[in-house]
């Protein structure tokens, strides 16, 4: 019968070997706890909705818009806004509400006929959320056919020939 004796310096490496196993054992343990708490906590924050309220008013008035169109859309990770959306309408106090909304950024669009469209993106992280919109009248287009308040009533001067100089 052959039998193995450990001695001197195999001994000593046997038993470090042997540790070295237990402490990665234990280290692979709690980093799979981390991970577990980590996917768990994940969940958590998906399960978060808010109440969500919207007031579109008149920028120059301060009054409320009646029949505003609020678009609201899911937004990624990625800063890329996702396929599904909801609208929703004012009444007549310039007030649309949305309840369950999840946690995480939206994407808000505000529709009026006879005003610049809104839009803004916004981190919902609170169990109810206001949202204030104040819808502002379109700018004027500029035109080169308008008269513009230079002094040769809008024509713009010809170009000067060579010939007109002094010598």
């Amino acid at each position: 019968m052959l039998t193995l004796r450990l001695t001197g310096d195999s001994l000593n490496a046997y038993n470090y070997f042997m540790r070295m196993k237990k402490v990665l054992i234990v280290w692979g343990i709690f980093l799979l706890g981390l991970a577990a708490m980590g996917f768990a906590q994940s969940q958590d924050d998906e399960d978060l909705t808010s109440d969500v309220s919207f007031v579109v008013l008149k920028g120059y008035s301060g009054k409320p818009i009646r029949n505003a169109a609020v678009v609201v859309h899911p937004v990624n990770t990625h800063g890329k806004q996702e396929r599904s959306g909801i609208e929703l309408k004012t009444d007549e106090d310039g007030k649309a509400h949305f309840e369950g909304v999840p946690y995480g950024k939206m994407r808000i669009q505000v529709l009026v006929p006879g005003f610049q469209t809104y839009g803004g993106d916004y981190e919902i992280k609170d169990p109810t959320f206001t949202i204030t919109v104040k819808m502002e009248r379109p700018k004027g287009q500029y035109s080169i056919y308008d008269e513009h308040g230079n002094d040769n009533g809008g024509q713009q001067k010809p170009p000067s020939s060579g010939s007109d100089q002094k010598q």
